[in-house]
C-alpha cells in the first residue's frame, strides 16, 4: 500500500542508508522485528506502544514512522501508540520536522495539548496523536510491545502493566538544541534517524 508521495521519497532514500545504523543497534531493532513476526503468526493485531518521558518528541516520531513502515512493507495488523510518564504536548519543532519529511498534519483546536491528525498514506485513516500517559485509556492494556525511546523513561518506568515485550530503542533528545541555531536541523536529523531505524526493523520482518 502506498505512502504519500513526499513521504515515499523520504522513505526510499532512508532504505538506502541502512548501513549507517551501527551493528549493535541493528541487533536491538531485530528484537522488534522478531516480536512483530511472532505476533503476526498468532494474532491479527500487533500493538506497539512507544514511550518517552513527556510524550512530546521521540515517542511520537517513532509511533508515526512505525505505522508508515508497516504500510511501506505491507505488514498488516500493526497499530501504533505512544505515551509518557507524564503528559505535556506534541512539541511544535517535532511536528514541523515530521511535516518536512512528508507526513501531512492537521492540528486540532485545543491550545495546551492539541490532538493532531497525521496522514501518511492516501488509503489509510490518519493517526491521531497527542501527549498522554502510557496508561491512557486510548492505549492498549494487554498484549502489546513497549518500545522505550528515551533512557529516562526506561529508568523511571520500570513496570508497564499488560506488556508482553519491552525493548529499549533510545534516542538522544533533540530538546537539547532548543534555543540554538541548530534546532530545526537537529529535530529533522532525529526524525530521519528514527525513520531509518523503524524502516530497518520492519524490513527484517
Amino acid at each position: 500500500m502506498p505512502l504519500l508521495p513526499a513521504l515515499t521519497k523520504t522513505t526510499t532514500e532512508l532504505t538506502r542508508t541502512f548501513e549507517e545504523i551501527p551493528a549493535e543497534r541493528k541487533e536491538i531493532l531485530k528484537q522488534l522485528a522478531a516480536y512483530i513476526r511472532e505476533k503476526r503468526d498468532v494474532s491479527q493485531s500487533i500493538n506497539l506502544v512507544f514511550i518517552c518521558t513527556h510524550n512530546s518528541r521521540r515517542s511520537h516520531m517513532a509511533q508515526l514512522w512505525a505505522q508508515a513502515a508497516a504500510t511501506y512493507y505491507s505488514i498488516k495488523g500493526v497499530h501504533t501508540f505512544s505515551g509518557g510518564t507524564e503528559a505535556t504536548a506534541f512539541y511544535p519543532a517535532a511536528v514541523k520536522a515530521i511535516q518536512e519529511i512528508g507526513f501531512e498534519i492537521e492540528k486540532g483546536d485545543a491550545q495546551a495539548n492539541p490532538k493532531y491528525k497525521v496522514k501518511y498514506s492516501p488509503q489509510e485513516a490518519p493517526v491521531e496523536v497527542w501527549s498522554k500517559r502510557f496508561d491512557d485509556a486510548g492505549n492498549p492494556t494487554s498484549g502489546f510491545c513497549t518500545v522505550m525511546t528515551c533512557s529516562d523513561a526506561d529508568e523511571n518506568c520500570p513496570f508497564v502493566p499488560g506488556v508482553e515485550k519491552r525493548i529499549a530503542i533510545t534516542y538522544d533528545d533533540p530538546k537539547a538544541s532548543d534555543n540554538t541555531p541548530q534546532k530545526a536541523n537537529k529535530y529533522k536529523e532525529r526524525a530521519l534517524q528514527i525513520g531509518r531505524e523503524m524502516l530497518y526493523a520492519f524490513s527484517e520482518v
